[in-house]
């Protein structure tokens, strides 16, 4: 069990950034800005109820450089692929220039950057801290806090698994104990609902690890609740209670619809149109379901996860066209389903193949599709996964890179950029042709465990580590 932490993100004292030639000294948190162990909440408190909307004055972009922001988990369009270019290649023998980094406190989840502003959720003590700073810098401009007592089933950090999301002047975390908060972008606490106190559901192996998505006014929260009694021993015993997702009042935090017959995964929802009609998908604790991401009126399910208790669903669902791409690594593996008309289908699966012979069996990491062709990942453990390159429309596998480790990929300019779990950046050539590295670099200082996706905004690439966040430029300032 103790390998399969891995599958969430969909991530000590706070420190101030610091570059390579000057920098603020390391803050550090003043005792009177940090709860005590008796502010964390036990049982959880009430939710709280739906407030008023909270004005919110325009704040001005902060950014001076071109190119687009990355405001959630896995960018604008949600797949890792930046549309940004002119990347640096190949890197200098030294590596990509770096132009901040800042200590971190515990958690896996990466941060997103909007107008400027690079937005990162960590767990200092027992508070749980969303950090703003500004993205071409480092500099800290406010921080917001609340309490937390969440402890972990497997002794794993007890931070945040899920990246904040920013839409307009909010910012949505969902905190691994299952707290739901609104934040302006100017740091005051808008709304917050205790999603485990309201829908009472059972925890999961390592907690929340889901992040939000935002569909117009809704915010489209899995929650997973579960029916009422103690946790069983075996967690495939634990049955939902209608409300797999919850849609949210983004402004008031007021309940919209609670709907779905599942349980909670460690991968997001997506959204995407899907046989002319606009569809939430969730790969949840047993399958695919599809939903109205407005009313959340389930159009479909489909099941997929494997037999074992000890086993999660944790990579997205890779939507091109009405086609779906489903992959895990604990045992069916991969599948491609046609979805048009709200009756999933199977394309090819791998079902039925030998473990050796599977297509694609993705962890944590969402693969990337490109031309035809899906790129990512495959492999439960450090020492048997690999990067491969895969047919989308056959399953067949193009080919693969062995002993890579773990790695999450970003999509940018013709060329992936993969981040191994020990901190190897690596950039190659997205061809189907063959594997064609371009640089490698071990990147000091980036420790065990990087499982967070790279981040891409303004030229500016942010990696994550164990303790530490780095800023390199990627795309030159013109």
């Amino acid at each position: 069990m103790s390998r399969l932490f891995p599958a969430l993100i969909a991530l000590a004292a706070v420190a101030g950034c610091s570059s390579p030639t000057a920098g603020p000294t390391p803050e550090k948190p003043s005792p009177a800005s940090r709860p005590t162990a008796a502010d964390a909440p036990s049982p959880p408190p009430a939710p709280t109820p739906p407030a008023a909307v909270v004005p919110v004055p325009p704040l001005p972009s902060l950014a001076t450089r071109p190119g687009v922001d990355w405001p959630r988990l896995l960018g604008p369009t949600g797949d890792n692929v930046s549309p940004e270019k002119e990347i640096v290649a190949p890197w200098p023998a030294g590596g990509l220039r770096k132009v901040w980094e800042c200590e971190l406190g515990v958690g896996y989840a990466p941060p997103v950057v909007s107008a400027g502003r690079l937005f990162h959720f960590d767990r200092f003590g027992d508070a749980a801290r969303l950090t703003c700073r500004q993205a071409e810098t480092g500099k800290v401009l406010w921080k917001y806090e609340y309490p937390t007592g969440y402890e972990d089933r497997y002794g794993y950090d007890a931070g945040p698994r899920a990246a904040p999301v920013v839409d307009g002047d909010r910012v949505f975390l969902h905190g691994a104990e299952g707290m739901l908060v609104c934040v302006t972008t100017g740091g005051a606490e808008a709304w917050k609902v205790d999603t485990r106190a309201k829908y009472r559901f059972q925890q999961n192996f390592f907690g929340v690890g889901s992040v939000p998505v935002v569909d117009g006014d809704v915010l489209v929260v899995p929650v997973g609740g579960s029916a009422p009694g103690p946790r069983p021993i075996d967690f495939r015993q634990v049955k939902p209670n209608g409300t797999a997702i919850v849609g949210f009042d983004k402004r008031t935090g007021e309940v919209k619809y609670a709907a779905g017959d599942e349980l909670a995964s460690y991968a997001s929802p997506t959204i995407a149109t899907v046989g002319g009609q606009r569809t939430g998908l969730y790969f949840a604790r047993g399958g695919l379901l599809g939903f109205d991401p407005q009313t959340g009126a389930t159009r479909f399910h489909y099941p997929w996860r494997a037999k074992i208790e000890e086993s999660v669903n944790a990579a997205n669902p890779v939507v091109v066209g009405d086609r779906v791409l489903l992959t895990e690594c604990y045992g069916p593996g991969a599948a491609l389903l046609d979805v048009k008309g709200g009756k999933p289908a199977e394309v090819w699966s791998d079902a039925d193949k030998d473990r050796l012979d599977k297509s694609m069996m993705c962890h944590w990491n969402t693969p990337i599709h490109a031309n035809g062709f899906v790129y990512g990942s495959s492999g439960r453990h450090t020492e048997d996964a690999d990067l491969r390159c895969v047919e989308l429309a056959t399953g067949d596998v193009k080919w693969r890179e062995k002993r890579t480790t773990r790695c999450t990929l970003l999509g940018v300019d013709g060329h992936f950029v993969s981040l191994g779990e020990y901190g190897v950046l690596t950039l190659f050539k997205a061809t189907p042709e063959k594997y064609e590295e371009v640089s490698r670099w071990q990147v000091d200082g980036l420790d065990y465990p990087c499982w967070a996706p790279p981040v891409l905004s303004r030229g500016l690439m942010y990696v994550r580590g164990k303790d530490r966040l780095i800023c390199f430029e990627l795309i030159a300032s013109k």
